[in-house]
């Protein structure tokens, strides 16, 4: 942590989540070494995203993958690969839409601020339902002649309130219009690197690099059919149209596919095992029965099949709510992020702590609750 010292910038010790504000993930020592080998050679870059997207598209189990900078370029060239395709004609007039559908739909329940990706692009989004409920004739309804696509947020998080995906495909297919999951932060399980493409139907999934997948921060997944990857390829760099301000290095492509190959050989089971362990040893240290209450709760921030640890105070008792108890702890030593959870409450994460900085979190909490 030399580095950051010598900025003089304060690492954070991160029980909150995978968040981009907060650098993503931590890179394990065989993504580090892989992007450093890639960064020593000059290479074709055509060459080279062509073969690692050959090989991610069969680690991954769908007919092609790309690799992008980030889940929201991902949406950008999604949304373009759908309203435009290959064709160099109608890529040459971007960033005019003329003659091209340009019109994306997405439920109400899952309108988020990533959907700026999409408009990006140039789309027009055209909102269905509201977030208590859609029916299926609202879909229907919205499906035109200038519908290129409809957008779909997967997450338990974001599920009240949207149809489900498998009855989305069906009714999409039956009027030819493809499907786009943003799937960012759905892994895990691994099984969801296909089952939204394969399994579900979908026409093109989406997940981030720099997440649960443990690769470089810029760097998302696109998986899916393959000649809409041939299009979202046709809009990226290297080439010199649209999507080229959001270029992808030999470093990136490099250190997602072994990210990939790394987390598809991970024990999963263990891995969420460990985490319930972790929570179990927050809930039973830090749960008085007073004015501290903790529980296991579940599933996590972005509804991924994982624990953390709801932190409940009763300002009465304990004298301070949970803003201040955020606080103590990201200005105390070390520094530590922890996610709000309403105004008296906090929730920890297991899953972007390294080994023994779980310890580190409850002693820090121990002392941030005293007088």
């Amino acid at each position: 942590m030399g580095i950051y010292t010598d900025l003089g910038v304060r690492p954070v010790i991160n029980a909150d989540a995978r968040l981009t504000r907060l650098g993503g993930s931590l890179m394990p020592q065989a993504v580090r070494a892989a992007m450093d080998e890639a960064a020593g050679r000059y290479v074709d870059m055509f060459e080279l995203q062509t073969v690692v997207g050959r090989r991610l598209a069969a680690l991954t189990r769908n007919e092609a993958a790309f690799v992008c900078t980030g889940a929201s370029a991902g949406l950008f060239l999604a949304a373009l690969a759908c309203m435009v395709g290959s064709s160099l004609e109608r890529i040459a007039r971007l960033p005019s839409l003329e003659g091209c559908p340009d019109e994306i739909i997405i439920h109400a329940a899952h309108r988020i601020p990533y959907d700026l990706a999409v408009r990006l692009a140039g789309a027009r989004l055209v909102t269905v339902g509201n977030v208590v409920q859609t029916f299926p004739w609202e879909l229907e309804a919205a499906m035109s002649s200038r519908t290129a696509a409809i957008l779909y947020i997967a997450g338990e998080h974001l599920s009240r309130g949207a149809l489900p995906l498998a009855e989305v495909v069906a009714l999409a297919h039956a009027r030819g219009v493809p499907v786009i999951v943003d799937a960012a932060a759905q892994l895990p399980p691994p099984e969801n690197l296909w089952r939204f493409t394969r399994d579900l139907g979908a026409d093109l999934a989406i997940f981030s690099g720099g997440k649960d997948l443990a690769g470089p921060q810029a760097s998302g997944l696109i998986v899916g059919r393959e000649d809409l990857i041939a299009a979202c390829a046709a809009h990226a760099s290297p080439n010199q149209r649209l999507g080229r301000p959001m270029k992808v290095g030999k470093e990136e492509l490099v250190g997602l596919l072994a990210a990939v190959e790394r987390y598809l050989a991970q024990d999963h089971t263990a891995r969420i095992a460990h985490f319930e362990r972790v929570v179990a040893l927050w809930v039973d240290a830090l749960d008085d029965g007073d004015g501290v209450r903790v529980r296991r709760d579940f599933p996590n921030e972005a509804g991924q099949p994982t624990p953390r640890a709801l932190l409940q105070l009763d300002p009465d008792r304990v004298g301070l709510n949970g803003s201040e108890l955020r606080r103590r702890l990201w200005e105390g030593n070390p520094r530590i992020a922890v996610a709000a959870a309403g105004e008296h409450a906090i929730s920890l994460s297991p899953d972007t702590l390294e080994p023994g900085e779980e310890l580190v979190v409850l002693e820090r909490i121990r002392q941030a609750l005293q007088p």
